[in-house]
Protein backbone atom coordinates (compact mmCIF):
# COMPACT_ATOMS: atom_id res chain seq x y z
CA UNK A 1 0.00 0.00 0.00
CA UNK A 2 1.07 3.57 -0.48
CA UNK A 3 0.08 5.74 2.10
CA UNK A 4 -1.59 9.02 1.04
CA UNK A 5 -2.59 12.08 3.41
CA UNK A 6 -6.13 12.04 3.34
CA UNK A 7 -6.88 15.25 2.23
CA UNK A 8 -5.31 14.82 -0.66
CA UNK A 9 -7.80 12.24 -1.24
CA UNK A 10 -10.72 14.55 -0.90
CA UNK A 11 -11.23 13.61 2.79
CA UNK A 12 -12.50 16.80 4.92
CA UNK A 13 -9.83 16.40 7.46
CA UNK A 14 -8.09 19.73 7.27
CA UNK A 15 -7.52 21.91 9.68
CA UNK A 16 -10.66 23.79 8.89
CA UNK A 17 -12.81 21.25 8.03
CA UNK A 18 -12.10 21.16 4.10
CA UNK A 19 -9.58 19.01 1.92
CA UNK A 20 -6.87 19.47 -0.33
CA UNK A 21 -8.29 17.30 -3.22
CA UNK A 22 -5.45 16.12 -5.75
CA UNK A 23 -6.94 15.63 -8.92
CA UNK A 24 -3.81 13.50 -10.42
CA UNK A 25 -4.13 11.29 -7.06
CA UNK A 26 -7.89 11.15 -7.48
CA UNK A 27 -7.54 9.82 -11.56
CA UNK A 28 -5.10 7.45 -9.72
CA UNK A 29 -7.42 6.48 -6.74
CA UNK A 30 -9.82 3.58 -8.10
CA UNK A 31 -6.19 1.18 -8.34
CA UNK A 32 -6.67 0.29 -4.88
CA UNK A 33 -2.83 1.03 -4.03
CA UNK A 34 -3.82 4.33 -1.76
CA UNK A 35 -4.36 4.24 2.01
CA UNK A 36 -5.62 7.06 2.99
CA UNK A 37 -3.97 8.73 6.61
CA UNK A 38 -4.76 11.92 8.76
CA UNK A 39 -2.21 12.03 11.45
CA UNK A 40 -3.93 14.45 13.09
CA UNK A 41 -7.08 13.00 13.33
CA UNK A 42 -5.25 9.84 14.07
CA UNK A 43 -4.52 12.08 17.71
CA UNK A 44 -7.41 12.52 18.04
CA UNK A 45 -8.07 16.01 16.95
CA UNK A 46 -11.57 17.81 16.11
CA UNK A 47 -12.00 18.72 12.72
CA UNK A 48 -12.34 21.59 12.80
CA UNK A 49 -9.64 22.40 14.89
CA UNK A 50 -7.68 25.47 15.24
CA UNK A 51 -4.40 25.88 12.58
CA UNK A 52 -1.33 24.48 13.98
CA UNK A 53 2.86 25.22 13.12
CA UNK A 54 5.81 23.60 14.27
CA UNK A 55 7.67 27.09 16.53
CA UNK A 56 10.77 27.42 14.58
CA UNK A 57 11.20 23.93 14.34
CA UNK A 58 10.94 20.95 12.43
CA UNK A 59 9.75 17.41 12.39
CA UNK A 60 13.07 16.02 13.11
CA UNK A 61 13.94 18.44 16.29
CA UNK A 62 10.21 17.77 17.49
CA UNK A 63 11.00 13.87 17.47
CA UNK A 64 14.08 14.41 19.59
CA UNK A 65 12.59 16.60 21.71
CA UNK A 66 13.86 19.69 20.85
CA UNK A 67 11.55 21.15 19.41
CA UNK A 68 7.35 22.47 19.91
CA UNK A 69 4.17 22.78 18.25
CA UNK A 70 1.46 25.57 18.45
CA UNK A 71 -1.81 26.34 17.60
CA UNK A 72 -2.85 29.75 16.69
CA UNK A 73 -4.43 30.10 20.45
CA UNK A 74 -0.80 28.85 21.77
CA UNK A 75 -1.81 25.87 22.99
CA UNK A 76 1.20 23.29 22.98
CA UNK A 77 0.59 20.76 20.70
CA UNK A 78 3.37 18.65 20.57
CA UNK A 79 1.88 15.59 21.98
CA UNK A 80 -0.72 15.39 19.91
CA UNK A 81 1.65 15.82 16.44
CA UNK A 82 3.69 13.16 17.43
CA UNK A 83 0.79 11.00 18.46
CA UNK A 84 -0.44 10.82 15.49
CA UNK A 85 2.80 10.32 13.41
CA UNK A 86 3.39 6.98 15.88
CA UNK A 87 -0.10 5.96 14.71
CA UNK A 88 0.58 6.50 11.31
CA UNK A 89 3.94 4.75 11.68
CA UNK A 90 1.78 1.47 12.95
CA UNK A 91 -0.74 2.23 10.40
CA UNK A 92 2.14 2.03 7.70
CA UNK A 93 3.84 -1.18 9.07
CA UNK A 94 0.63 -2.73 9.72
CA UNK A 95 0.14 -2.59 5.77
CA UNK A 96 3.78 -2.75 4.52
CA UNK A 97 4.01 0.22 3.17
CA UNK A 98 7.05 1.66 2.09
CA UNK A 99 5.80 5.04 0.21
CA UNK A 100 4.00 7.69 1.55
CA UNK A 101 2.68 10.84 -0.70
CA UNK A 102 2.11 13.72 2.32
CA UNK A 103 0.43 16.66 2.26
CA UNK A 104 3.09 19.98 1.67
CA UNK A 105 3.68 22.56 4.29
CA UNK A 106 1.51 20.18 6.84
CA UNK A 107 3.20 20.62 10.44
CA UNK A 108 2.31 16.69 10.36
CA UNK A 109 2.93 16.01 6.61
CA UNK A 110 4.94 18.59 5.01
CA UNK A 111 7.79 16.86 3.01
CA UNK A 112 9.94 19.85 1.93
CA UNK A 113 8.10 22.66 3.08
CA UNK A 114 6.41 23.12 6.92
CA UNK A 115 5.17 26.97 7.95
CA UNK A 116 7.68 28.72 10.14
CA UNK A 117 5.65 29.26 13.83
CA UNK A 118 4.70 32.92 12.88
CA UNK A 119 1.09 32.20 11.42
CA UNK A 120 2.01 34.70 8.86
CA UNK A 121 2.14 32.29 5.60
CA UNK A 122 5.49 31.99 5.91
CA UNK A 123 7.27 28.83 4.96
CA UNK A 124 10.75 27.50 5.62
CA UNK A 125 12.61 23.77 4.75
CA UNK A 126 11.97 21.13 6.35
CA UNK A 127 9.39 18.25 7.46
CA UNK A 128 6.75 17.82 9.56
CA UNK A 129 6.65 15.81 12.02
CA UNK A 130 5.25 12.47 10.65
CA UNK A 131 6.84 13.02 7.45
CA UNK A 132 10.57 12.87 9.89
CA UNK A 133 9.03 9.38 11.55
CA UNK A 134 8.76 8.23 8.24
CA UNK A 135 12.27 9.06 6.96
CA UNK A 136 13.50 7.80 9.89
CA UNK A 137 11.73 4.13 9.63
CA UNK A 138 12.89 4.05 6.22
CA UNK A 139 9.30 4.92 4.00
CA UNK A 140 10.21 7.03 0.88
CA UNK A 141 8.06 10.49 0.77
CA UNK A 142 6.62 12.27 -1.65
CA UNK A 143 4.46 15.66 -1.74
CA UNK A 144 1.54 16.37 -3.90
CA UNK A 145 4.28 19.11 -5.60
CA UNK A 146 6.63 16.38 -6.71
CA UNK A 147 3.68 14.16 -8.46
CA UNK A 148 3.26 13.71 -12.09
CA UNK A 149 1.26 10.43 -14.10
CA UNK A 150 4.45 9.05 -14.81
CA UNK A 151 5.86 8.96 -11.11
CA UNK A 152 2.62 7.74 -9.65
CA UNK A 153 2.51 4.21 -12.02
CA UNK A 154 5.98 4.01 -11.36
CA UNK A 155 5.10 4.03 -7.24
CA UNK A 156 1.71 2.00 -7.71
CA UNK A 157 4.12 -0.33 -10.24
CA UNK A 158 6.58 -0.46 -7.33
CA UNK A 159 4.21 -1.58 -4.88
CA UNK A 160 2.52 -3.91 -6.69
CA UNK A 161 5.82 -5.73 -7.51
CA UNK A 162 6.66 -5.48 -3.16
CA UNK A 163 3.18 -7.39 -2.62
CA UNK A 164 3.89 -10.06 -4.77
Amino acid sequence: MILVSACLLGHRVKYNGGDNLDSLLLKYSDKGRFFPICPEVLARLPVPRYPMELDHSTGKKVLAGKGIAKDTNGMDTTSYLVEGAKRALEMAEANHARIAILKESSPSCGVHTIYDGSFLGRKVRGEGVTAALFLENGIRVYSEKDLTAELIESLIAEDIKYDT
